[in-house]
């Protein structure tokens, strides 16, 4: 499966299959800097990744992505982009239910 998080729609509800907690760590001189929260959409090679805050209302956005190199046998990734380079770890995935 090529997506880490995609919704199909059941009746009046989505259904997230796999809602994905991450923390993504800014790698070099920065490197005190990181974000927790839940991946919107795979990291993918032209596009942004977009974490959400826990509260629902806040959202960290990085500059577009130039390279993904995934950590063999773990749920880590490397990902360069226009600007930074980030380490991006999988926490948790879960079904949810969410009501429209």
């Amino acid at each position: 499966m090529s997506r880490l998080n995609f919704l199909f729609k059941a009746e009046r509800a989505y259904v997230s299959l796999l809602d994905v907690e991450v923390v993504l760590r800014k790698v070099g001189r920065n490197a005190r800097m990181h974000v927790a929260g839940h991946l919107t959409r795979p990291p993918q090679k032209g596009s942004v990744i977009v974490i959400e805050f826990d509260d629902g209302l806040h959202e960290y956005v990085t500059t577009p992505v130039e390279r993904v190199l995934r950590l063999a046998g773990g749920h880590a990734y490397y990902i360069d982009t226009a600007n930074s380079r980030y380490r991006l770890d999988v926490r948790s995935h879960e079904s949810v239910l969410t009501e429209l």
